[in-house]
């Protein structure tokens, strides 16, 4: 098959090589899937260059989710029959050098979800981590109806989606932004209201728009950043979901205010989430896409041989929405 792959860490363009590999063959619980479209991942282009962890095996093929169709089925697997289309996460986390940028990748089935009709294969590889982690960190704790949510980064890869699903699940939804371009976005996910946290001041529009009572949830790209604003308007018995925190990675974590306002605080990463929370969140977004439209922003696309092109498009950090690679070309 064709693929991706590199064996050092580094800039894109120095330690990505694009040629032939054997084709992996789904093992038992697996299914193999015919890629379509690979997804990248902030956390995907922070591997290949080395600054997010020490690199774990001596050959890595790149990106973490996906979309295409199966088309083998391992011994055991029972979920899904050859010809199916769908939709991954994780393909290269945790114990998996081989990710999505190549022509087939096999994985356990329970990483694997349908795909609608109604999305294209690039829509489908939008979903993965972002969506994943958007479900999780609204719903780990239960229905959110009538809660106000605050979403940092509403449009985000991550945000946007946690603003269109924390609408879906009945909640009032505060996204902050840092352009009117990207608050144009936000709003089209939902949110009922939108702050422009470079001039505009996030606290006080939030409590106003809370009734001064402070947000309920909130789903944050940047916990160390954040914190010394956030913490100012979340509400009595509030939770504050933490999936990144790029702009402060060693935060000091206020604990007495924490704990003054009693607000739970839950960081979460997919791969150490329990596997029933995982399942309930596929089956959740199945629901969620099969009820109607949603907005699946592709920032861009790239052809599987300038995988490294793709990875510099988002490492730029401009980008509205995810990189996608066409694994067919």
């Amino acid at each position: 098959m064709r693929a991706v792959w590199y064996e050092e860490t580094g800039p894109a363009a120095d330690v990505l090589t694009y040629g032939e590999m054997a084709t992996p063959v789904a093992g038992p619980g697996e299914v193999r899937i015919r890629l379509e479209a690979s997804g990248i991942n902030p956390a995907d282009v922070g591997r290949r260059g080395g600054s997010y962890r020490a690199k774990e095996f001596s050959r890595v093929i790149p990106n973490s989710d996906g979309a295409g169709f199966i088309d083998q089925i391992g011994d055991g697997a029972m979920r899904f029959k050859i010809g199916d289309r769908v939709w991954l996460f994780n393909g290269q986390r945790n114990g998996r050098a081989f990710g999505t940028a190549a022509e087939h990748i096999a994985l356990a089935e329970h990483l694997v979800t349908p795909l609608p009709d109604n999305l294209s294969f690039a829509e489908g590889a939008t979903l993965g981590i972002p969506a994943m982690t958007a479900w999780c960190s609204l719903f780990a704790e239960g229905p959110i109806v009538g809660k106000s949510v605050l979403v940092t980064g509403g449009a985000g890869a991550v945000g946007h989606y946690a603003a269109q699903l924390a609408k879906w699940g009945g909640a009032q939804v505060i996204a902050t932004v840092s352009s009117a371009m990207k608050g144009e976005q936000a709003r089209q996910a939902g949110a009922d209201l939108v702050v422009n946290y470079r001039d505009e001041d996030v606290v006080a529009k939030a409590m106003a728009f809370t009734g001064g009572r402070g947000v309920d949830q909130l789903v944050d790209v940047d916990f160390g950043g954040n914190i010394a604003t956030t913490l100012k308007l979340m509400a009595m018995n509030s939770t504050i979901a933490v999936y990144a925190t790029n702009g402060n990675r060693t935060p000091t974590v206020p604990m007495r205010e924490l704990m003054e306002k009693c607000i739970t605080l839950r960081s979460l990463v997919l791969f150490a989430l329990p596997s029933a929370l995982l399942a309930a969140a596929q089956a959740d977004i199945s629901k969620w896409l099969a009820a109607g439209p949603r907005i699946h922003n592709v920032a861009a696309q790239f052809a599987l041989s300038e995988t490294a092109q793709a990875h510099v498009a988002v490492e730029k950090g401009n980008k509205l929405g995810t990189v996608v690679v066409d694994c067919a070309r």
